[in-house]
């Protein structure tokens, strides 16, 4: 079935964003499942496909019984524009059905700066933007996610909000509320009955008022008896019952976090003052190491991937961090499969470790001190101390790493100048520590603006204004050039209107619909911000923002108290008032975190024995359950090893350059190359030639071949590939060169590939490579594709002009605006008419006349397809004609699948193409 988009996606930026179809996607037929949801990402593919709770979710929903869970993600500007022109909806990636057929559509609400996408999702699904105007027939619109916990600002828009964790309650929330839908309930009536049963704030079931200190509107006593009058979040108290899924879809285009992540631990204890996450996700809970280790090695097993990740808020304090990576190092570097471990602080990993990790990942590492004096640290409660950054760099480039990025922030409460230049005097100061060790060693200083989020010690705090902020930024700018630091900085304007949507009540809804209906989209996007119809979307609206940015006095009822997520209102008080005292709070169960620090690898007596530190935050906690569940941790990695004392200081640091030179090339045994043909045909024509290299390795992988890697800093699988095709145009005959360790026959080779290969990629033969045959590069000499004239086209004509000897001139533009005339003869090779049902049938292209041309194929390039095809029957004639690549040819020479061997008849079956490329070369 043809894809509804099909007709333009050629045209837009990255077809492949829309195109579903993923290699572990999960499609399930509407008539065997009694409810359907639909997960909305308000932000692009390869934003969307990195985000481990969409990941998690999709997995818990699909392994529901019952439920059929599919994804769609916010189109860019070309897409959307191509839909409104066409009247088309957003459909899902799994089936291509508009959202509004679903049961639920739930969006996932990570960040402020997406609300404009969801807006937008909604209008493109063809739903009232306002909750109060859907009807009966209408799905379920629900939002989850961390600022869920703050929602006012889209509460007009959605119907109902989740709050907290979803994995145990969310499938039965999309049972019900398709079986209320089904039953014909009333859509008032469904969702008293939902935020009944299920932790879920939904709008309209609450009165409103104005509260007298602030003028903010604040949510009020609930309109029915049965709704609770504060909705409490929903927790997972054992995130072991929900195992991480290694079997996620494996995204098409390039994700921004393309690798195995595994979420090792969820909660922080370090009591960052700033961070919402620490707070809304309290208590800290642990993954099972064990199981982690399976979900990283079934990750690169399923999936082919060639890098892992292990995260968390805090991924240093992962009690089992440091035995945790050495055995991941140890099961994943003999594959070739690289560690990154995210969200370290600044004496996050000890030396034995970053040693062994420097092997795989040569590069760089990513602290977060977040402030430039020991003083601001404080304020925000960051426990990190001067001494723990400089011993760290010691350590991070003492090991062979070349750079270091440090994140910080400005506009934090207390601030003065002198803070403010401690960013880049910080970084200065790491850069020496790391030229003495490595020459060039880079460290970077990436600095972004402050946002007081709501349920954190700051949600009082002022914001520091537009204008205070470009001064904080030309203060940096000019300290990092005296200092010669890279300095990076966060966009201005973004922050401000982050802050009013952060802490916003439902006035703010109004300014959000009239950006949103002036075009404004992907606001965190740098390029795509329209601060101007944000302006006037304020102007027009009467709404006083400065209401939302201004200092807030501690008393006040905030448009935010009915979301209740466990913690005490009188512990965010105290963390505050600390904090203008330049106090700090050392993280909850300091003693027993820093004996099971990695650096102390584990002091079993000790840890044991040690006292926790509870700071009555309000979240219950077992901590003797805790503690007890990271001894066992530890005990299931054999990391009972005796450290140094807790209170050890900071150890003197021996200074030993060490030289940058590439990792040692691990023994790869014999080499054995081979040549394949293969189909790139339906969803996978449109993936471009970047993306099809990167997936072609993956699937070597997963078939379980041991592929030959290059040497150097960067080693990458000895492969090759034929000239790159463009987007949307098939073909039945693509070449590929591999090199793997594994010694197998041909047949062998394409049957385990056939298993794990994508759908549209279909290896249709291959053959053994010996030493005198020559790269593909070198023995590929023509390109031979087939058209398909549109309706009208006259194909005599178009074939007269093809055997004539006169020139066949186009223009052709380059991507930086030049144009020049191409002679198209000068590349022709030949031009006949064609026809085969086999290959109309693979096609699907049942009508219209076909022209099969050949052209060179040489490193001075060559004569694009929609070119000849112009230069035969004009530029219209050629807009309109589809294309497809039969075969690539070779020179003349006797090199396996070159000539007779080289083509596999179009439509040929699998066997058939098996037995010729098992048969003796010629």
């Amino acid at each position: 079935m043809q894809h509804p988009y099909a007709e333009f996606l050629a045209k837009v930026e990255k077809p492949s964003r829309y195109l579903g179809g993923e290699y572990q996607a999960v499609r399930k037929p509407p008539s065997e499942v009694e409810a359907r949801i639909c997960l909305a990402f308000p932000d692009v593919y390869e934003i969307g496909m990195s985000h481990l709770g969409t990941k998690i979710l999709y997995g818990v929903l699909n392994g529901a019984p019952g439920i059929a869970c599919e994804r769609a993600f916010a189109p860019w500007f070309d897409c959307e524009a191509e839909l409104r022109a066409r009247g088309l909806p957003i459909v899902t990636l799994e089936s291509a059905e508009p959202l509004a057929r679903f049961d639920v559509i739930g969006f996932s609400l990570q960040y402020e700066l997406t609300y404009t996408n969801v807006l937008n999702l909604l209008d493109l699904a063809g739903l009232p933007l306002r909750a109060a105007a859907r009807g009966d027939a209408d799905p379920l619109v629900i939002a989850g996610g961390p600022t869920a916990t703050h929602p006012e600002p889209l509460a007009p828009f959605i119907d109902a909000f989740f709050i907290g964790e979803a994995e145990e309650t969310l499938p039965a929330l999309v049972r019900e509320a398709a079986a209320l839908r089904r039953a014909g309930i009333p859509r008032r009536e469904r969702l008293c009955r939902l935020a009944a049963a299920f932790p879920l704030y939904v709008p309209e079931l609450y009165a409103t008022e104005i509260d007298a200190d602030t003028g903010f509107v604040v949510v009020g006593a609930p309109l029915d008896p049965r709704v609770p009058a504060r909705v409490k979040r929903a927790l997972v108290a054992d995130i072991n019952r929900f195992p991480f899924p290694d079997d996620s879809p494996l995204p098409f285009s390039e994700a921004i976090f393309d690798r195995m992540a595994v979420e090792v631990a969820r909660g922080c204890t370090e009591g960052c003052r700033f961070c919402q996450a620490g707070m809304i996700y309290r208590p800290v809970r642990e993954r099972d190491p064990v199981a982690v280790l399976d979900a990283l090695v079934g990750g690169v097993k399923k999936g082919g991937y060639e890098e892992t990740a292990l995260t968390s808020l805090s991924t240093a304090d992962y009690s089992c961090v440091t035995p945790l990576v050495k055995a991941a190092m140890a099961r994943l570097g003999p594959e070739r499969v690289a560690l990154s471990v995210s969200s370290l602080r600044a004496y996050g990993l000890n030396e034995d470790l970053l040693g062994e990790m420097a092997t795989v990942r040569a590069g760089g590492l990513t602290f977060a001190p977040e402030a430039g004096t020991q003083r601001m640290r404080d304020v925000v409660a960051k426990n990190v101390t001067e001494e723990d950054i400089i011993e760290s760099a010691h350590r991070v480039f003492g090991r062979g790493f070349s750079r270091m990025k440090l994140y910080f922030m400005i506009g934090l409460p207390t601030e003065t100048d002198e803070d403010v230049a401690g960013i880049v005097e910080t970084a200065a100061r790491v850069q020496a520590i790391g030229r003495r060790h490595q020459k060039g060693a880079q460290v970077t200083a990436s600095v972004s603006t402050h946002v007081p989020k709501p349920h954190t010690p700051f949600q009082w705090a002022a914001m520091d204004g537009e204008g205070e902020i470009a001064r904080k930024q030309e203060l940096l700018a000019a300290r990092a050039r005296e200092l010669r630091v890279t300095l990076k900085m966060h966009e201005n304007q973004q922050s401000h209107i982050e802050g009013i949507f952060a802490r916003g009540d439902r006035r703010v809804a109004d300014v959000l619909e009239a950006a949103f209906r002036a075009g404004c989209r992907f606001d965190g996007w740098d390029d795509a911000l329209r601060v101007d119809l944000w302006e006037e979307a304020i102007r027009a609206s009467g709404v006083d923002v400065a209401r939302y940015l201004g200092t807030i006095p501690v008393s006040a009822r905030l448009p935010w108290d009915h979301v209740d997520i466990g913690l005490e209102p009188d512990f965010l008080v105290k963390e505050y008032r600390k904090a203008l005292k330049d106090r700090l709070s050392p993280p909850c169960g300091k003693p027993f975190k820093r004996l099971l620090h990695p650096s102390n690898v584990g002091d079993a007596e000790a840890a044991a024995g040690a006292k926790l530190v509870c700071y009555d935050c309000g979240v219950a906690c077992d901590l003797d359950a805790m503690k007890a569940e990271r001894l066992y941790f530890l005990r299931r990695m054999n990391a009972w090893t005796p450290g140094p004392p807790a209170a050890a200081t900071a150890r003197p640091v021996t200074i030993e350059r060490t030289p940058t030179r590439p990792p040692p090339r691990p023994s790869q045994g014999a080499a054995h190359r081979y040549r394949l043909r293969y189909t790139k045909l339906g969803r996978v024509a449109f993936l471009g030639h970047l993306d099809l290299i990167r997936h072609l390795p993956r699937i070597f992988r997963r078939a379980g071949f041991e592929l030959f890697y290059t040497v150097g800093f960067h080693p990458k699988p000895e492969m090759s590939f034929g000239p790159a095709l463009g987007l949307g145009i098939p073909s039945l005959g693509e070449l590929c060169d591999v090199t793997l360790v594994d010694d197998l026959d041909p047949a062998e080779l394409l049957d385990r590939l056939a298993r794990v290969t994508l759908e549209g990629i279909d290896f249709l033969g291959a053959a053994r490579l010996g030493d005198g045959d020559r790269a593909l590069g070198r023995v590929i000499a023509e390109a031979e594709f087939v058209a398909r004239l549109p309706a009208g086209a006259d194909a005599a004509a178009a074939l007269a002009r093809a055997a004539g000897v006169e020139p066949l001139t186009v223009r052709r533009e380059s991507d930086k605006g030049i144009s020049r005339t191409v002679d198209v003869r000068r590349s022709l090779r030949g031009v006949a008419p064609f026809d085969d049902a086999a290959f109309r049938g693979r096609l699907e292209w049942t009508s219209g006349d076909l022209i099969a041309f050949r052209v060179g194929v040489s490193h001075e390039g060559s004569a694009r397809p929609a070119e000849v095809i112009a230069a035969l029957a004009g530029e219209a004639v050629a807009a309109d004609t589809d294309y497809a690549r039969l075969a690539l040819h070779g020179d003349g020479g006797k090199d396996p699948l070159s000539l007779a061997e080289f083509r596999t008849a179009p439509g040929a079956s699998r066997t058939a193409a098996r037995e010729e490329a098992a048969a003796p070369a010629s």
